[in-house]
């Protein structure tokens, strides 16, 4: 790819340090190869974003709800192409890369209604001191740098870049180096609507590249998306210039399932939560939480069930599950296996890397997991569920609430007041009960513990690009 950098309205060849080698993780071959981005070209496009910023926060509410609707039919119109990219690139089986898509178009969408419902820059504030006029305005934060991971492209920088737009605010992206490609897509778009050239700006390039950005003094926000050890080196680097970020890290989360539970539907939940994306999701619920009562009947089918689940390429075959997204990814879970063979875990079923082309592991349940075990404590990243049994409710509870993260959880009961005091009790972000991990737009995204700092999605998500005013006016 010759010219893979959007700077300032233009598309531009790199002309950084690293050669990015895009793969096939079905085939575990490249496709595609492109040069990261300089850090001076980071500069420049801090400075585009710096540019367009004037401009753009003075376009009118309604004005940018257009074009975030552009995006969204935009997106829409390339719906075939992108999905068989997200298949290719991510080794996302259909059904998956299809939801994907269909999210992307749902954040502009709903980001468009919601700029053009933002109040008027100013509401009066009611004051109980007399002699004293106030009004608040919401403004745009300003320039905000967007990192975002390879597991959902696409979306997360959907979940970003609409609300950042929303508000006012003007853009530097940086997608992951694994998965580069498609958010090529934004800037496609960007030409196509005539946005004003620096209000999108898109930087592909590997540690080099992020830490440029992160690090960058023109910067007004930054939002990462990823693990936690990066997470904290972007952290650091804001600190250093004081600066606000949204930071969505890892999860090592529970799905809690109770005896009163038909043991084919909360297999179903089990194996949903830990396969979805081949389990590179920090929200997989890769703890399960069984109790006593329904232990022996469920763990049989879990197993049945996941040793018939079709495995494959998503390009030739209707699987269920494809590989894991990189080489890297592989080989930590390949890791992983051997540090429980070490510990000496149970394993009732997987537990191995497949003997095929591609970076292809097993559906993994390791069962009666010490609450020791580095795969208990661990966030793993990919298709390897521990499981330990509960008695109690209260059993449950600590269970689930003793670990460093606090992302989501699941809740499984026909009991549905105790689903509801059990979800009340978890110490996360996100409870579903009684469901698969659905998330909509309109509801928040984001943990607690090590799992992050602030809130995506929702109104939320707009707030976090949003700076508030208060002007006080004294009448004597």
């Amino acid at each position: 790819m010759t010219n893979p950098h959007y700077i300032d309205g233009r598309w531009v060849e790199g002309q950084g340090n690293d050669c990015i080698t895009v793969h096939d993780p079905a085939l575990g071959q490249p496709f595609a190869e492109l040069m990261s981005a300089s850090t001076a070209q980071v500069d420049q496009a801090v400075a585009a974003a710096r540019r367009a910023l004037p401009a753009w926060k003075a376009t009118a509410p309604g004005e940018r709800a257009a074009l975030l609707r552009g995006f969204a039919e935009q997106l829409g119109q390339r719906r075939e192409a992108l999905i068989t990219l997200q298949m290719r690139n991510n080794g996302k089986p259909r059904h998956e890369a299809e939801i994907d898509l269909d999210d992307a178009v749902a954040t502009f969408g709903y980001y468009a209604d919601l700029a053009e419902q933002l109040p008027g820059k100013n509401a009066e504030v009611p004051l109980a001191a007399p002699g004293f006029t106030a009004r608040t305005r919401l403004e745009p934060v300003g320039v905000v740098g967007l990192i975002v991971p390879w597991n959902f492209p696409l979306v997360t920088s959907a979940w970003k870049l609409a609300p950042a737009l929303a508000a006012g605010c003007t853009v530097v992206l940086k997608p992951s180096e694994v998965t580069p490609l498609i958010e090529q897509a934004y800037g496609q778009i960007a030409e196509a609507l005539n946005l004003p050239a620096g209000v999108l700006n898109i930087v592909n390039g590997k540690a080099e590249t992020g830490a440029a950005l992160s690090s960058h003094n023109g910067l007004d926000k930054l939002s990462f998306t990823g693990s936690n050890g990066v997470g904290s080196q972007v952290m650091r680097a804001a600190a250093a210039q004081c600066r606000p970020v949204t930071l969505e890290l890892g999860g090592k989360s529970a799905i809690v399932v109770f005896d009163d539970c038909d043991v084919d539907q909360a297999v179903e939940w089990i194996v949903a939560g830990i396969t979805w994306n081949a389990g590179q999701m920090c929200s997989a619920t890769s703890r399960l939480l069984v109790q006593d009562g329904i232990a022996d009947a469920l763990l049989p089918r879990l197993k049945a069930a996941l040793e018939q689940m079709q495995v494959g390429n998503p390009l030739v075959e209707d699987v269920a599950m494809g590989p894991l997204t990189s080489q890297a990814q592989w080989l930590k879970v390949a890791s992983y296996f051997a540090i429980a063979r070490e510990e000496g875990l149970h394993c009732l079923t997987g537990g191995q890397v497949l003997d095929r082309d591609g970076w292809f592991v097993s559906p993994t349940v390791y069962v009666d997991v010490p609450e020791g075990s580095r795969l208990w404590n661990e966030e793993i990243f990919g298709p390897v569920l521990c499981a330990r049994r509960f008695a109690t409710e209260a059993q449950a509870i600590a269970q689930a609430n003793d670990s460093r993260f606090g992302l989501v959880a699941t809740v499984c009961s026909a009991d549905l007041e105790r689903a509801e005091r059990v979800a009340d009790a978890l110490e996360v972000g996100h409870v579903w009960i009684n469901s698969v991990q659905a998330v909509f737009v309109e509801t928040s995204w984001g943990g607690t513990k090590g799992s992050g700092i602030g809130r995506e999605l929702g109104p939320w998500g707009l707030s976090a690009y949003q700076s508030v005013k208060h002007v006080t006016r004294c009448l004597g």
